[in-house]
């Protein structure tokens, strides 16, 4: 009764350069509150005439979405769009930390120099675990997935107004049970939320029932 998910593989992350690499220094962090972790992550998307990169910023308290940029290319500085918008919506002033994957547009001198002139710390994964940068990896799903990014768009003009208007309503109107049902933007807005924690690596036992009920708001 479930509906299988095409499987398709485009690489997004080059990790084999000679730039600085940082630790992660996320794992045992205790996330309480919003604007405390920023997690990125590029995912592409398919036209007709090729691919384009979505390059994404999210809230790892509020799962809000705050920066992105689609682009045709995945350079340091169309990923540093994306952070400055992120920036420019930042609305608290304690520490945060930018976690990601160890690819060449994170490691670069023009996007850690923006990090460090924020007060923001820079985290990285280690390994090519998926786990490591859970939260990103989900919202790409959740973009794809539920609100039709997962398609071969016939133009530019198309996917660019599909993903602004889906990052729009993704933050306004799409609820997290691991944030008690609210939306991001709801979400945004407290500190009060008790994050619900989730156990991985876990093998999963398949219920059709429990996965057509609850897989829109497992995030």
């Amino acid at each position: 009764m479930l509906v299988g998910k095409r499987k398709k593989y485009h690489k997004t992350t080059n990790s084999k350069h000679w730039m600085r690499k940082y630790p992660n220094i996320i794992k045992e962090l205790d996330i309480v509150r919003p604007e405390q972790l920023w997690v990125a992550d590029i995912t592409y998307l398919e036209s007709e005439r090729g691919y384009r990169y979505l390059h994404l910023i999210t809230d790892a308290y509020s799962k809000k979405i705050v920066g992105y940029e689609l682009s045709n290319n995945m350079k340091a500085t169309t990923t540093l769009k994306a952070l400055s918008m992120a920036l420019k919506g930042r609305i608290y002033d304690d520490m945060l930390i930018h976690h990601s994957d160890r690819g060449l547009q994170y490691s670069s001198a023009v996007y850690t120099e923006l990090l460090r002139e924020n007060g923001i710390r820079i985290s990285m994964t280690q390994d090519s675990d998926p786990y490591e940068n859970a939260i990103a990896e989900r919202v790409n799903g959740i973009l794809k997935d539920e609100f039709g990014l997962d398609q071969v768009f016939q133009n530019e003009r198309g996917m660019n107004k599909q993903v602004s208007e889906s990052i729009a309503l993704y933050n306004a109107l799409r609820p997290h049970l691991s944030i008690n049902m609210l939306t991001p933007n709801q979400a945004h807005k407290q500190n009060t939320v008790q994050l619900k924690r989730w156990k991985t690596k876990q093998p999963l036992e398949l219920n059709p029932t429990a996965v057509l009920n609850n897989s829109i708001f497992d995030v």
